[in-house]
């Protein structure tokens, strides 16, 4: 990034923004930060930021919410986002990123503005442990492939029916190990440079500023409230990832 300050200013006002949002909603930090990012850092940069950045403000809302984690929960989720990573890495090799992430923009576009326009659905209740390794397996390749580490936990634990305290519980702590298990394979790959490394530290204060911000707001919100915010994010996301192939 050129050092200037307008850009440095830029840089801290999205990370702000995009911790704001992941505060509040427990997701789309990357999303929120990587479209005014990439207009000032690197694809690397700012995919190494995602992770790193992703992996403290979820943390934090994890711990927030430890009383509401269930292990027996987590468990069938983790272990397929654990086996559902390194395939998505791997099909880097031979898919294209841009098409999968307009295919998956077109179903969140489809998905929010439905549940946007209707009443909520009936919860799915007959789902379990296998079903919900199968969502972590699929969210794990999502992630691997695009970056983007709970967008199907996300939907998947809305159509559980799950209050907003247990959805969270959900797809944050999986989030964490996506974002961790990312963040390895960079570290591993000697992938962060000492400019990344400036540009976390700057950018820390301003992050956990806004992540505080988040979850004093989030607290007010409620499930109804929730679930309204969860959709139209998605709807944005859904959105964002559809408009650059346009």
């Amino acid at each position: 990034m050129d050092g200037t300050i307008a850009n440095i200013s830029i840089y801290l006002a999205a990370t702000f923004a995009a911790a704001l949002v992941t505060g509040i909603a427990g997701f789309a930090f990357g999303l929120v930060a990587a479209a005014v990012w990439l207009h000032i850092l690197t694809p690397l940069e700012t995919a190494t930021l995602i992770i790193a950045f992703g992996l403290v403000v979820q943390g934090i809302s994890v711990w927030k919410l430890r009383n509401a984690l269930r292990w027996n929960r987590l468990w069938p989720f983790l272990l397929g986002a654990a086996l559902g990573v390194p395939l998505g890495v791997a099909i880097l090799d031979w898919a294209n990123p841009d098409h999968i992430r307009s295919a998956i923009g077109v179903v969140l576009v489809l998905y929010s503005a439905y549940c946007l326009a209707w009443p909520a659905m009936k919860p799915v209740t007959i789902a379990g442990p296998t079903a919900d390794a199968g969502v972590g397996f699929l969210n794990g390749i999502l992630g691997g492939l695009t970056g983007l580490a709970g967008i199907l936990t996300t939907i998947w634990c809305g159509m559980r029916g799950w209050g907003k305290d247990e959805q969270r519980a959900v797809f944050q702590p999986i989030g964490v190990a996506i974002f961790a298990m990312s963040g390895l394979c960079l570290g591993v790959n000697g992938s962060i440079s000492r400019d990344t490394i400036w540009l976390f530290i700057v950018g820390l204060p301003v992050l956990l500023a806004g992540t505080w911000v988040g979850l004093k707001l989030y607290g007010c919100l409620d499930e109804g409230s929730f679930r309204k915010v969860v959709l139209v994010l998605l709807l944005i996301s859904g959105v964002a990832l559809v408009v650059p192939a346009i």
